[in-house]
């Protein structure tokens, strides 16, 4: 091939992908009412964590509606919408379940209403994240109108049980569904950035063990509380001297629960514990974190657990896993990030900004535990996310649902 021939293909290539996002970009807009109506049938539906079907079942309607070539619940109760059967596959990750609502007199409206009004949907999981999974729906309608025809498998899954215990839908599409894509795309809330990787955390229980008496000679006995105090104050010192990640920023500890027990308000408490809620940097590991709090108790009559969850699902499966949920990021230059920067450049003319989530998400196990390679990017403002008045921008619908279809065509 002659350079100018060369040159010629690069010329051609640059047009006709430039036609594409252009096609992509013209189909979102014309289907935003469409997302947006989906995106509000989606929110009328409460849908706390084990507690998905009605809603789940809406989400199969709409992908059936919008022409996936095969949409499936499993077990666990995940919605698992195809299109394509390519050799290499790619997933879009949405899940389903929402917080409560909290206190409804914090709210100006109808936290169920799925109203749409002056350029917004409105209502809980609006931006946690029910519009992530309405876009990809979209995204999956324009790829069907385009005649999507890369060796690729798209699947979009409407994930459930996060926010009880992020990740473990994701450990039972691995391991027992037998689905590991090759690249991934959480729709979590990222104001329109690409996202690469967040902190990781864990859940652990500190036990200390204590000898009731009698409350009126409190020296006959030993107080769990008195142990469990002077513990937490050096969790507290400990949550000063973690460390510190360029990208991920620092490692954090804090007690968020204490209880304790005694044969009576007249005796001296024989138990307590306290909860810790450990959030860790790049380098932190579970084993690293227990070691730190049985650093702190050596010489104690206390016990480090790192807890487990254990619930049974809407479909009646009782599954679980471990409360770690580790650290993960995904190199700036990676091709699933880099594929990312490019898809967004193409369709909307300017650079995105790379960064991080503050929260977890269910990229614990995709990534974390499976090395998937998986980027963030979803409409809504994670500041929105549990909290009340909850909505969420058309125009990033609109523009979310671009950016999954461009995604699948350049990965």
């Amino acid at each position: 091939m002659t350079s100018k021939d060369a040159i010629h293909r690069v010329s051609y290539t640059i047009k006709v992908m430039k036609e594409l996002f252009e096609k992509i970009n013209a189909l979102s807009h014309k289907y935003r009412d469409y997302t947006a109506q989906n995106l509000s049938k989606l929110v009328q539906i409460k849908s706390t964590s084990m507690y998905e079907k009605e809603v789940q079942l809406e989400l199969k309607r709409q992908m059936e509606e919008a022409g996936f070539d095969e949409v499936r619940i499993d077990g666990l109760g995940n919605v698992i919408g195809r299109i394509g059967h390519g050799s290499r596959m790619l997933a879009i990750d949405g899940h389903m379940d929402t917080v409560d609502v909290g206190n409804a007199a914090n709210w100006t409206f109808d936290p169920f209403s799925g109203e749409i009004k002056d350029g917004y949907v409105h209502g809980r999981g609006t931006v946690d994240q029910k519009g992530g999974p309405a876009a990809a729906i979209t995204s999956g309608r324009i790829l069907k109108e385009l005649g999507f025809d890369r060796d690729l498998t798209i699947l979009v899954v409407g994930s459930v049980m996060e926010e009880d215990c992020d990740g473990l839908c994701w450990k039972y599409l691995v391991e027992e569904e037998g689905i590991r894509p090759d690249f991934a795309i959480s729709t979590e809330p990222t104001n329109l950035n690409i996202y690469r990787g967040h902190r990781g955390r864990m859940e652990i229980l500190v036990r200390f063990n204590g000898i009731s008496c009698h409350g009126s000679a409190p020296e006959r006995g030993k107080n769990a509380i008195y142990a469990a105090a002077r513990a937490a104050l050096e969790v507290e010192k400990l949550n000063e001297r973690l460390p510190f990640d360029e990208f991920l920023g620092k490692g954090s500890i804090t007690i968020s629960e204490i209880k304790s027990g005694s044969p009576s308000l007249c005796a001296v408490a024989d138990y307590a514990q306290f909860h810790l809620d450990r959030r860790l940097t790049w380098g932190e590991t579970k084993e690293s974190a227990v070691a730190e709090i049985q650093e702190i108790i050596k010489n104690m009559d206390a016990s480090v657990e790192v807890l487990h969850y254990d619930e049974i699902a809407y479909t009646g499966l009782k599954y679980g896993m471990e409360k770690y949920y580790p650290t993960w990021k995904i190199p700036a230059d990676h091709k699933a990030v880099t594929t990312g920067v490019d898809a967004f450049t193409g369709l909307f003319g300017k650079d995105p900004i790379v960064d991080k989530w503050t929260f977890s998400t269910n990229g614990v196990t995709i990534n974390g535990y499976y090395g998937i390679p998986i980027i963030g990017f979803g409409p809504g403002n994670e500041v929105m996310a549990h909290a009340p008045n909850e909505k969420v921008r058309i125009d990033d619908l609109e523009v979310a649902a671009a950016f999954y279809a461009a995604y699948a065509y350049l990965i």
